[in-house]
């Protein structure tokens, strides 16, 4: 294992899982590998303090975080989540999974991330606010829209983006709306961002589910995560004909056999903040949620979720990744083993992104595409970057895992090598 001696990764943790998986694909990269230390070492790391003033008058200091993992095909991508336990290590191995992502749907995009340690729970809107303003000035020095291009992630959002859009364009002098992704529409974002990544999640479930014969009309799904991502995929397998039998959100779990209605469990978790509490269910104990029966398990909140204990009791045919690095690499092996197949992150929750370039490429054309246009181009990309995966995997026998990592990592180390060594 690569040691950099700012980070002690373990073998689950988040850097740990992403250098297993470049360990895994190595054999699979022929001559490139000779550059195949580049993936295990972050371009650029700012770490960073986000000085505020609170509301009661006192200063309050946040540790901040940009990391960019490789700008070999273009300027760097990735989101800025606000949580309390947001490490380097965490952002680190995030960016490199957007390096992956990017490239397995043939974006021209390196892998970037950034996060802030706060509770943005405990903040009010004015707090949130110049934590942003501040969080932009101070990574302002390295982002840009030719350089490196922020978007919403896990408790960040379209007003979040706006603050960030603002800052950045106050202090170059004039509007850049092309500075992040994720914005408002009146600001330059593009219809179909705030379900890309859920709609993303849909498609390549329903990619998968035809490859194993698995008929999505009556199936059981459970998702792990209610908000944007998890939500919106449900939204779709629901219209599909599938029921959503349980969900697990930071406030419990729930469950019904025979499935929730969502018209009423979506304004249910808008209005009070997570599942716990729905009318149209039962509760059940967290650690019951991966013993439940279903056939689809989307788990779309946090990484590290499913364990290798928790991989030999779930009960699903297919797990679908909306989250990013839900899935240790020893519980992995324990799903292909029990013949479970998993549409891996990096492919499978990479509408977001897709849906961030569009915005991207709007934004400097000025012309806006209609919600119809997007997912038609969306659909079109995820389902042929998929296509690829698979034949990889069946050419190789190794899984979509492995196979996402070899197609994206032979476009970005052939990148790298065509680029070479500067100076």
């Amino acid at each position: 294992m690569t040691v950099l001696s700012y980070v002690n990764p373990t073998a689950d943790s988040p850097w740990g899982t992403y250098l297993s998986q470049v360990d895994r694909v190595t054999p699979y990269l022929g001559s490139l590998s000779r550059w195949a230390e580049s993936l295990k070492r972050p371009k650029r790391a700012l770490i960073v303090d986000v000085p505020i003033e609170l509301d009661d008058g006192t200063v309050a200091h946040h540790e901040g975080y940009r990391v960019q993992h490789s700008l070999s095909r273009g300027p760097g991508k990735g989101g800025v989540r606000y949580h309390p336990d947001v490490t380097l290590e965490e952002v680190m191995a995030l960016s490199a999974w957007m390096s992956i992502k990017n490239a397995a749907v043939n974006l021209p995009f390196g892998g970037a991330k950034g996060g802030i340690r706060v509770d943005p729970k405990k903040l009010s809107i004015k707090e949130l606010e110049r934590l942003t303003r501040r969080y932009t000035s101070e990574i302002g020095i390295i982002i840009g829209p030719q350089q490196d291009i922020p978007a919403p992630d896990v408790n960040t959002n379209a007003q979040v983006m706006a603050w960030m859009m603002d800052t950045y364009s106050m202090n170059t002098g004039s509007t850049s709306t092309g500075v992040v992704t994720g914005k408002p529409i009146h600001l330059g974002g593009s219809l179909g961002r705030v379900k890309a990544t859920g709609r993303g999640v849909f498609v390549t479930g329903r990619e998968a589910a035809r490859r194993i014969g698995l008929e999505l009309d009556g199936a059981r799904v459970a998702v792990q995560g209610f908000g944007n991502v998890g939500s919106s995929a449900a939204e779709l397998f629901g219209q599909a004909g599938a029921k959503i039998v349980a969900a697990q959100d930071h406030t419990g779990t729930i469950v019904n056999g025979r499935g929730f209605d969502l018209s009423q469990l979506i304004p249910h978790v808008r209005d009070t903040g997570g599942v716990a509490g729905f009318v149209g269910a039962e509760a059940a104990a967290d650690e019951d949620f991966w013993d439940l029966p279903c056939e689809i398990l989307i788990p779309a909140a946090l990484e590290g979720q499913i364990t290798a204990d928790r991989a030999r009791r779930i009960q699903a045919k297919l797990v679908l990744e909306g989250a990013n690095g839900p899935t240790v690499p020893s519980a992995d092996d324990i799903l292909a083993e029990r013949n479970i197949l998993v549409v891996p992150d990096v492919i499978c929750n990479a509408g977001g992104v897709t849906v961030s370039y569009f915005e991207w490429v709007q934004d400097f054309s000025s012309f806006f595409w209609t919600e119809d246009e997007i997912n038609v181009r969306l659909d079109k990309i995820m389902i042929g970057a998929l296509k690829k995966i698979w034949d990889t995997a069946d050419r190789h026998q190794i899984t979509l895992r492995t196979a996402t990592f070899a197609v994206a990592c032979e476009r970005i180390l052939t990148a790298r090598q065509e680029r070479g060594l500067y100076p």
